[in-house]
Order: C-alpha cells, then structure tokens, then sequence
C-alpha cells in the first residue's frame, strides 16, 4: 500500500469551485474532487500552523494544554509510528516553521525529508544591504521588522516560478514518487505553506484576474481588522486567488503522475489544509486574534481510499484534523495508539459512516469552540485578564525562541495527564494566553450554520446552548483538559450543566 498526502497553508474551501466558488481558476481542484471523496463538514482542531501538525501527528487536540511548540518526548508520531512498522514515510515541504525552535521536532520523525527554503520571512538568503521595498498598504504593521525585510530579499531570489519553494517542494516530491512507484509500504507528505502569506506569485497566475488597480503594493493582509479601502481589499483577494491557482497548477502535477503511473489502483490520496484564512469577511484579516468563524474553522478535505472505490461522491459526517493520523494508520495496517483521540475515516469514506457526535476546536488561550455540524459555540473566557492559563510542556520554545527566564521561573511539575505515558509535565504561567486571540472582546456567541452558513447572526437558544456547552464540557473531560480551563471558561466540571 501507498499513501500521498498533500497539504496546503491558509487554504480557504470558500475560494475553490467544488465548495461552490465560481470565480477562481482552479480546474484541478475541480478535477480532485472528481477522482476522490469530497468533505462537507471537516473542522480544524488546534490552530494555527504547528499546534495542527502536532494534531496531524498524534491524532490528538494541542490547544487545551500548550500553545504553539514542538513534538513532546511523550507524543505518538504517526510518521514514526508507520516508520517503526516498516512503512517508509517521507516529508517534502517548504514550511520554514519546520527548522525553527518551535518546530524542531517534527520533520524528524520521517524516515526521510526534504526542506526547500524562503517563504515569507525565512531567514535564507543573507544580505546585508537593504531591501528595496516598494510602496505597500499596511506596510506600518510590519515595517520595522526583520521579518518584514528578510522576505523582500527572499524574494528577489525567486524571480521565476521554478525557483519558488512551493515549485521545489512539488518537483521534489514528485521524484520521490517516480523513485518509488513500484516499491510497496511508503507514505509521502507533500506539504507547502502556499497559500499563507504574503500572496507571492507569478504574473501568469495574477493575469487570470485582471482588474484596474494602481494603488500601493498589498499582498500580505495584517493580522487585525480591515481599514483598507474596497479596491484594496478586492486586490487583496486577487492577490490570494493567484496564488491558489498557482497551488492548483501543482496539484494537477499530482493527480497526472498519478495518472501516467496507474497509482489510483493502490496509493491513498488525501488533499487537506491547516485552517483557512479570513479575506476581509466579518471585518477582519487573516486568523488567530478573531474568533475562529467557518471561513478559518471549515476546511477542505479530499480523500482516494482504493479499497472503498468512491469518488466524486460528498460526505455531510463530521470529522476534524486529529482523524487524519488513525485514517493513514489504519490504511497501512497499523495499530493505532491508545491516546489518540481521532478516528479512522475508513468508513465514512466509503459510505458517510459518522465518527463523533461533536468536535472541539481553538487556540490555546483564546475561545473553545464546538460544533455538531449544525450549531458553533465560541465559549470566551469569563475573565478580562484570561486567566487561570498555563502552559504544559516538556518543550517549553514558542514559534522562534525559547520560553523567556521570566516564565521559566513560575514553571513547576504538575501531574502527569492521562496521554503523557505517566510523565510528569512543566506548568508554566502563560501570562493571559497566546496574546492574539481576543476571546473576551468578542464574547461567546451560539450560531446556527443551517440558517446563518456566514455567521452574521448569533442566536439566542437556552435549549441548544445548554446542549452545546453538554457537549463541550465533555469533550473537554474526555481530553484530560486540566482543571484551569474549566474555571477560565466559567464552566461547571461536572458533565451535568446547572440550568443557570
């Protein structure tokens, strides 16, 4: 058996035409859902980037205990797992989060990786000279920053399509598959961080949207809300929509060697993302300050299981990020670990069989969320100050640094929680959460997606809201949530919900 898995960054499922997008030129993902399952109702779990590989890894929620950071000594690797059972697994990405501290342990548990350098501010190319850096709107978010500088010298090193990372990732893991077509028991994850930001793409993409615009340069949105003219924000999304084109163009690379070499008869093929990303809908930019509505929460999932056969089929059942570790466990054989808390999608693929009744998804420190498909409850914090919150961690590192001295110092051993192997874990203050979200400025709010699909409009319903808040608190339970959380959020730890 063989498995490709191939992984997007920030892909919203409302830009692509099988989710009902007519405007953006991607006849290959059109195509993708002709050959293969496609998802009505797949949920992020933890956000953002390496909280959900860390899902996609061990097939379990991240956001309840820790905030962004590496693989635990304690965690189960699906790649290592499938690695220890005789399953070659290999990575190839230009996901520049890999190789910094927060993410240092995950690219490692292959059996094999490649890295392809310089998207968004990786710090690659070293150039002691300034940038020059044209005009750009809301350049004052951001403009002081190394980030901010490294990516415009990174850029002037990809002037044509070839040299790009998300071209090297494809062209990398497309040899690895004419490698090794006709060898048996491997698993390849393609993974790019396209289309995450900044929109960075060649004129040929950004010519299937031609529109008047003269204004300063815009392809990298902020992370707050929008101030930005109409047509700047119509530029922006053009910005977005080259860049998903560029993303189909290598995915049709994909599904034509997959073609060419006849692999639809024994090879998984499965097409996901992280999260999506706000375009200006409800206000906002990108993800992780604002509650997690359906443009960042609802993701696309595709799925090719050759055993089942079923393509070009929908599937309404509700399935999230932790299910994709026990689904490729269990296509190869393989034992699924007691702490995972995902579910093999094996069934559902074949004939729409549910695998949970409701699922949790967040950021740590900001709201918990959980849906039935149906309902979203976003549950805030009860506090301004967002506390009680800790982190719970052996590997105490955010996205690129070390936890400062002044949080090692309020660390302390906790008890171990029931998937840390009987590991005791550091609880450390995480000081009112990740510092994004603004859970408590937003308030908890009930949506019903059957009548509201764009959330404009919170409903007020005793009767569902106390169901909704039922099942997050078991949920919660069920993940060993530490006790904290409860009290951060205002909610009872019994799993029966006072009628208050």
């Amino acid at each position: 058996m063989k498995a490709v898995m191939v992984m997007f960054d920030s892909l919203n499922r409302h830009m692509l035409p099988p989710y009902g997008c007519d405007w953006v030129h991607a006849p290959n993902f059109k195509r993708l859902a002709e050959r293969t399952v496609v998802f009505d109702s797949a949920y992020v779990g933890s956000m953002p980037c390496m909280p959900a590989r860390r899902e996609i890894h061990t097939g379990r929620y991240n956001f309840l205990h820790r905030s962004w950071g590496p693989l635990e000594p304690f965690d189960d690797s699906m790649p290592e797992i499938l690695k220890k059972a005789g399953v070659y697994t290999h990575l190839s990405t230009d996901h520049y989060h890999y190789w910094e501290d927060g993410g240092a342990t995950y690219h490692s548990r292959y059996s094999s990786f490649e890295l392809s350098r310089g998207q968004e501010g990786d710090q690659w190319v070293g150039e002691v000279a300034e940038p020059e850096i044209p005009e750009c709107v809301s350049a004052d978010a951001r403009a002081k920053s190394d980030h901010w500088r490294q990516d415009w010298i990174n850029r002037k090193h990809m002037a044509r399509e070839e040299l790009q990372p998300q071209a090297k990732t494809f062209a990398d893991g497309l040899q690895f598959i004419r490698r090794n077509a006709g060898q048996d028991n491997w698993f390849l994850h393609i993974e790019t961080f396209d289309p995450h930001e900044p929109f960075f793409t060649q004129a040929k993409y950004k010519a299937l949207y031609p529109h008047d615009y003269e204004g300063a340069h815009f392809d990298w949105p902020p992370y707050r809300e929008v101030s930005e003219t109409r047509e700047q924000v119509e530029h922006c999304r053009y910005e977005y929509a080259a860049l998903v084109s560029m993303c189909d163009e290598h995915l049709g690379k994909v599904l034509d060697l997959m073609d060419e070499l006849d692999l639809w008869n024994d090879t998984m093929l499965i097409v996901n993302t992280d999260h999506g990303f706000l375009l200006a809908e409800h206000d906002c930019w990108a993800k992780c300050w604002m509650p997690f509505w359906e443009e960042v929460s609802h993701t696309p999932l595709f799925i090719w299981d050759p055993r089942a056969g079923a393509r070009g089929q929908r599937r309404g059942s509700l399935v999230q990020t932790i299910d994709l570790a026990p689904t490729i466990l269990e296509y190869f054989g393989v034992e699924r670990p007691a702490d995972m808390q995902g579910a093999s999608l094996r069934r559902t693929v074949a004939d729409d069989a549910p695998v949970r009744e409701g699922g949790l998804f967040g950021i740590f420190g900001g709201h918990v969320n959980v849906t039935d498909g149906r309902y979203v409850y976003m549950r805030s914090c009860a506090r301004d100050d967002n506390r009680p919150l800790y982190n719970y961690t052996h590997m105490p590192t955010h996205m690129r640094g070390f936890f400062s001295v002044a949080e090692m110092q309020t660390a302390q051993m906790a008890r171990p929680f029931t998937f840390t192997k009987g590991c005791p874990v550091m609880k450390i203050d995480a000081s009112g959460g990740s510092g994004m979200n603004q859970a408590r400025r937003f308030g908890t709010a009930l949506y019903d997606l059957k009548t509201d699909p764009r959330q404009l409009n919170p409903i007020r319903d005793a009767v569902v809201e106390r169901r909704m808040i039922e099942m997050l608190v078991a949920l919660m339970k069920a993940g060993d949530a530490p006790p904290e959380q409860f009290e951060r959020l205002g909610l009872p730890q019994p799993a029966a919900v006072p009628a208050e």
